[in-house]
């Protein structure tokens, strides 16, 4: 999509629509659009139209316009322009919209660039794989606003189009997309935009003893892979501070040998969306250039069932040195996860964060509205919820006290990967915490938020993209 930004008056600005948010309450429409303001009038007189989030009316040929068509659309009681926009572009789309401009009242370059990232966010779809697909695309979107906004603008098109390639791998199919194929498009995006890509193969792995991660994969024909992706900001850092971001890879799980419900399993396609954000980020990071060095590790593995699957009760032991039982093979997330953020902080990660689809108990929890976010330490967590409520990201401080530990006690291995049925998103969170130690961390279980199950106005049935924004602003507020 092509993104632009016009100083033009409003009824001189050519598109085959023109969105006005309004926001409830409103008692007018904004300035430059005084000749619909009769028909705007009737429209809240006679109760069609309030502001109310989720309206929409459209007016055709409005008269004194060069747009073909006037689109009032409701903001609530709160102008949030990403949602707005990609419920509105999704709208006009289907109906064959192909040019489309917002008019922002009063903006600012908040406003700006979240309008950007909502065009291209409402654009994105997930038929890429049909023979033939209805679905329809905007070719274009301006955003009227007179200012300086070029900078924002550019860091909403970098963030949107970041979002939506974590949207393309995520959606991917098992197939398609197993570890070495993973590596493969994220040796690509490094290529693309400059960063330094390396990848640790099963051979170089098991030299160095991830017993933990290669269990995990030892039940598929398809080889696991660490990938580790560098930035290193140019000139002097602004900080000796190191910001490790590691995600989950799991291209696809059954479970292993304690194997999922069918019901549903075809979804676990998305197991790798935490290590698809995190690829996401470092694709927006390379680009927009904080003063922070970051590095990208993403365990990437298969779990499935075979005659060589790692069984429950075995006992595996990790890079660390500590020996874990395994309990269920289901609980496999936080096992690569392990080994990756004890090779980050071998590589000189300062402050951690782990983004994973870890746990259905944080589904129980928290729904799909909010990120569980779980830490050892106050002060990263703050970072990073300040970085999410920028970006517009919700997340919920979970607990991991030291109590929880106790959850995870093993009579055979120093630590058991699952604990009892209660607070089963905590000792998970506490089993990756047992492998950080002291390391400034935060822990995203995204289990709940990485997928929408049902289409909503804003966005498509499938992969959300979740804690792509969060990362990049992390980074760069640092």
């Amino acid at each position: 999509m092509n993104l632009t930004l016009s100083i033009n008056p409003l009824n001189q600005i050519e598109a085959d629509a023109l969105i006005v948010p309004v926001v409830e309450g409103d008692a007018a429409l904004p300035a430059g659009l005084e000749s619909a303001k009769s028909w705007f009038d009737a429209l809240k007189a006679s109760g069609e139209f309030a502001g109310k989030s989720g309206e929409l009316v459209i007016l055709h040929q409005p008269a004194g316009f060069k747009a073909k068509r006037l689109v009032v659309a409701g903001a609530g009681k709160t102008l949030e322009p990403r949602t707005l926009t990609a419920a509105v572009v999704r709208s006009l789309k289907s109906k064959g919209v192909k040019t489309a401009a917002l008019a922002l009242a009063s903006p600012s370059a908040g406003h700006v660039e979240a309008a950007a990232e909502g065009a291209l966010l409402g654009n994105w779809e997930s038929e890429k794989h049909k023979s033939k697909s209805d679905a329809k695309f905007l070719e274009s979107f301006t955003i009227a606003a007179s200012g300086d906004f070029e900078a924002a603008l550019r860091r909403g098109r970098i963030l949107g189009e970041s979002q939506n390639f974590t949207r393309d791998l995520v959606n991917e199919p098992a197939n398609l997309l197993a570890p070495l194929n993973l590596a493969d498009r994220a040796k690509g995006m490094c290529l693309e935009v400059g960063l330094e890509f390396d990848v640790l193969d099963q051979d170089r792995m098991k030299q160095l003893g991830m017993g933990s991660l290669l269990g995990v994969a030892q039940g598929s024909a398809e080889p696991p892979a660490l990938i580790v992706i560098r930035y290193k900001p140019t000139g002097k850092p602004s900080s000796t501070d190191h910001l490790g971001l590691v995600g989950k890879g799991v291209t696809f799980d059954t479970g292993g040998v304690s194997i999922k419900p069918s019901e549903g399993m075809e979804k676990m396609k998305y197991d790798m969306a935490g290590g698809a954000a995190v690829l996401g980020a470092m694709r927006a990071i390379a680009q927009l250039k904080p003063s922070i060095q970051v590095t990208a590790f993403v365990p990437a593995v298969e779990n499935m069932v075979g005659s060589r699957a790692q069984r429950p009760g075995d006992i595996v032991t990790s890079y660390s040195g500590k020996t874990i039982e395994v309990l269920n093979t289901d609980a496999e997330g936080r096992l690569i996860l392990a080994d990756a953020v004890t090779y980050a902080k071998k590589q000189g990660c300062t402050h951690l964060v782990d983004a994973a689809t870890l746990t259905g108990a944080i589904v129980v929890a928290l729904g799909s509205i909010n990120v569980g976010a779980f830490t050892n330490n106050d002060a990263m967590l703050n970072r990073v919820l300040t970085a999410a409520k920028a970006e517009g990201e919700k997340m919920w401080h979970m607990p991991c006290e030291d109590e929880y530990r106790d959850l995870l006690k093993s009579p055979y291995a120093d630590l058991a990967n699952i604990g009892p049925r209660g607070a089963g998103s905590i000792s998970a969170a506490w089993f990756i915490r047992e492998f950080v130690d002291e390391t400034p961390w935060v822990h995203l279980d995204i289990a709940g938020t990485a997928w929408l199950d049902d289409n909503k106005p804003y966005m498509p049935k499938g992969p959300t993209g979740v804690g792509v924004r969060t990362f990049v602003r992390l980074a760069e507020s640092w």
